[in-house]
Protein backbone atom coordinates (compact mmCIF):
# COMPACT_ATOMS: atom_id res chain seq x y z
CA UNK A 1 0.00 0.00 0.00
CA UNK A 2 1.56 3.22 -1.01
CA UNK A 3 0.82 6.85 -0.23
CA UNK A 4 -0.64 8.93 -2.93
CA UNK A 5 -1.28 12.77 -3.10
CA UNK A 6 -3.31 12.94 -6.14
CA UNK A 7 -4.56 16.95 -7.39
CA UNK A 8 -7.05 17.05 -9.86
CA UNK A 9 -9.04 19.85 -10.61
CA UNK A 10 -12.18 18.07 -11.91
CA UNK A 11 -14.39 16.95 -9.31
CA UNK A 12 -15.82 13.80 -10.97
CA UNK A 13 -12.34 12.45 -12.14
CA UNK A 14 -10.78 13.56 -8.88
CA UNK A 15 -13.64 11.12 -6.56
CA UNK A 16 -13.36 8.62 -9.41
CA UNK A 17 -9.77 8.07 -9.07
CA UNK A 18 -9.74 8.94 -5.20
CA UNK A 19 -11.97 5.72 -5.18
CA UNK A 20 -10.38 3.34 -7.50
CA UNK A 21 -6.78 3.68 -5.99
CA UNK A 22 -8.19 3.26 -2.57
CA UNK A 23 -10.34 0.38 -3.66
CA UNK A 24 -6.64 -0.55 -5.39
CA UNK A 25 -5.20 -0.87 -1.54
CA UNK A 26 -3.91 2.93 -1.83
CA UNK A 27 -3.83 5.28 0.97
CA UNK A 28 -5.14 8.10 -1.13
CA UNK A 29 -5.99 12.18 -0.08
CA UNK A 30 -7.24 14.31 -2.53
CA UNK A 31 -7.30 17.48 -3.30
CA UNK A 32 -9.18 20.27 -5.97
CA UNK A 33 -6.12 22.49 -6.43
CA UNK A 34 -2.19 22.48 -6.55
CA UNK A 35 -2.31 24.69 -3.29
CA UNK A 36 -3.95 22.56 -0.78
CA UNK A 37 -2.07 19.51 -2.52
CA UNK A 38 0.81 21.26 -1.21
CA UNK A 39 -0.10 22.40 1.80
CA UNK A 40 -0.83 19.15 2.51
CA UNK A 41 3.07 17.97 1.28
CA UNK A 42 4.47 20.07 3.79
CA UNK A 43 2.39 18.60 6.28
CA UNK A 44 3.02 15.19 5.70
CA UNK A 45 4.92 12.56 3.52
CA UNK A 46 3.03 10.44 0.46
CA UNK A 47 4.81 8.16 -1.57
CA UNK A 48 3.56 9.46 -5.09
CA UNK A 49 1.97 12.69 -6.23
CA UNK A 50 0.12 12.02 -8.88
CA UNK A 51 -1.36 15.31 -10.45
CA UNK A 52 -3.26 16.71 -13.39
CA UNK A 53 -0.95 19.16 -15.22
CA UNK A 54 -3.62 21.87 -15.98
CA UNK A 55 -5.30 23.36 -13.11
CA UNK A 56 -6.18 27.27 -11.96
CA UNK A 57 -3.72 28.49 -9.70
CA UNK A 58 -1.03 26.22 -8.86
CA UNK A 59 -0.94 23.99 -12.06
CA UNK A 60 0.54 20.21 -11.98
CA UNK A 61 3.99 20.89 -13.28
CA UNK A 62 4.49 23.74 -10.57
CA UNK A 63 3.20 21.19 -7.86
CA UNK A 64 5.62 18.67 -8.73
CA UNK A 65 8.46 21.10 -9.12
CA UNK A 66 8.03 22.10 -5.43
CA UNK A 67 7.12 18.81 -4.25
CA UNK A 68 10.69 17.50 -5.86
CA UNK A 69 11.80 20.17 -3.54
CA UNK A 70 10.25 19.08 -0.48
CA UNK A 71 10.89 15.33 -0.52
CA UNK A 72 13.29 14.30 -4.14
CA UNK A 73 12.31 10.70 -3.55
CA UNK A 74 8.58 11.17 -4.41
CA UNK A 75 7.11 9.35 -7.15
CA UNK A 76 5.24 12.08 -9.41
CA UNK A 77 3.01 10.92 -12.26
CA UNK A 78 1.26 13.52 -13.94
CA UNK A 79 -2.12 12.56 -15.84
CA UNK A 80 -3.59 15.21 -18.13
CA UNK A 81 -5.85 15.53 -21.21
CA UNK A 82 -3.42 18.09 -22.76
CA UNK A 83 0.24 16.84 -22.34
CA UNK A 84 1.90 17.96 -25.60
CA UNK A 85 0.75 21.42 -25.12
CA UNK A 86 1.77 21.50 -21.00
CA UNK A 87 5.04 20.23 -21.69
CA UNK A 88 5.93 22.48 -24.45
CA UNK A 89 5.71 25.23 -22.35
CA UNK A 90 9.76 24.90 -21.71
CA UNK A 91 8.98 24.71 -17.76
CA UNK A 92 10.87 21.76 -16.44
CA UNK A 93 9.29 19.34 -14.88
CA UNK A 94 10.46 16.89 -12.13
CA UNK A 95 13.64 14.26 -13.32
CA UNK A 96 11.74 10.86 -13.76
CA UNK A 97 8.27 11.80 -13.75
CA UNK A 98 5.88 9.95 -15.98
CA UNK A 99 3.25 11.23 -17.80
CA UNK A 100 -0.47 9.23 -18.43
CA UNK A 101 -2.71 11.50 -21.52
CA UNK A 102 -6.34 11.22 -20.91
CA UNK A 103 -8.39 9.11 -21.62
CA UNK A 104 -7.05 6.13 -19.88
CA UNK A 105 -8.14 3.00 -18.55
CA UNK A 106 -8.48 2.65 -14.65
CA UNK A 107 -6.27 -0.72 -15.07
CA UNK A 108 -3.44 1.09 -17.02
CA UNK A 109 -3.75 3.77 -14.60
CA UNK A 110 -3.04 1.05 -11.09
CA UNK A 111 -0.88 -0.64 -13.09
CA UNK A 112 1.55 1.95 -14.15
CA UNK A 113 1.48 3.76 -10.24
CA UNK A 114 2.87 -0.16 -9.14
CA UNK A 115 5.35 -0.29 -11.65
CA UNK A 116 6.86 3.66 -10.46
CA UNK A 117 6.28 2.78 -7.07
CA UNK A 118 8.38 -0.08 -7.89
CA UNK A 119 11.16 0.95 -9.70
CA UNK A 120 14.12 2.43 -7.37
Amino acid sequence: MARILLAEDDESMRLFLSRALAKAGHDVEDYADGESAFEALERQAYDLLLTDIVMPGMDGIELARRAADVDPAMKIVFITGFAAVALSSGRPTPRDAKMLSKPFHLKDLVNELDKVLAAA
